[in-house]
């Protein structure tokens, strides 16, 4: 767990600003990494679409190494 995640999972229970004190990180930063978390998760979403593709073309293909699933 990242000390943002940490301060994210108890910012019900306790100050941001306090947190951030006590976890040693910027409240600017914080904010920052909070408001990219669609951006994170839109991007996790797109690298199991492509995990999930390159799954597709080693066991139908046997192919393994970039360039031959890229090829594919």
């Amino acid at each position: 767990m990242s000390r943002f995640q940490f301060v994210a999972d108890h910012q019900d229970t306790f100050e941001v600003k306090r947190l951030c004190e006590v976890m040693q990180v910027d409240r600017s930063s914080f904010y920052a990494w909070d408001a990219a978390a669609p951006v994170r998760a839109e991007r996790a979403a797109r690298d199991e679409r492509l995990a999930q593709r390159i799954r597709v073309v080693h066991q139908t293909d046997k192919a393994y190494g970039a360039p031959r699933i890229t090829a594919s």
